[in-house]
C-alpha cells in the first residue's frame, strides 16, 4: 500500500503521516522507482495509521495517541491469539 492509498482510505493529511513516520511511530519501505523513492507499507502500518489518527482527532498529543494505539493492538492481537487457541483446543 503506497502513500496515496493511506491518504485516501484513512483521511489523514499527508504532512501528519510524514511526521508520525519522521517521530518512528511507522516505519514504511522506501522502494526506489525511477528518480523517486516510494512508500511502501504494510497492513500494520495501515492499522498503526488508522488507530494513532482515531486518537489524535480526539485531542490526543501524538506520544500518547501512538501509546494508546499501541495498547490497543497488543490487546487485539491477545484476544485473536486467545480465540485462536479456544478454537484448537
Amino acid at each position: 500500500m503506497q502513500t496515496a492509498d493511506i491518504l485516501e482510505k484513512i483521511d489523514i493529511p499527508r504532512h501528519r503521516l510524514y511526521y508520525l513516520e519522521q517521530k518512528g511511530y511507522i516505519h514504511p519501505q522506501k522502494v526506489p522507482r525511477g528518480e523517486l523513492e516510494v512508500r511502501e507499507f504494510t497492513q500494520e502500518d495501515f492499522k498503526k495509521i488508522q488507530i494513532i489518527w482515531k486518537y489524535l482527532k480526539q485531542g490526543f498529543k501524538h506520544r500518547i495517541a501512538y501509546e494508546k494505539a499501541m495498547q490497543e493492538l497488543g490487546s487485539r492481537q491477545l484476544e485473536f491469539g486467545l480465540q485462536s487457541k479456544n478454537r484448537v483446543g
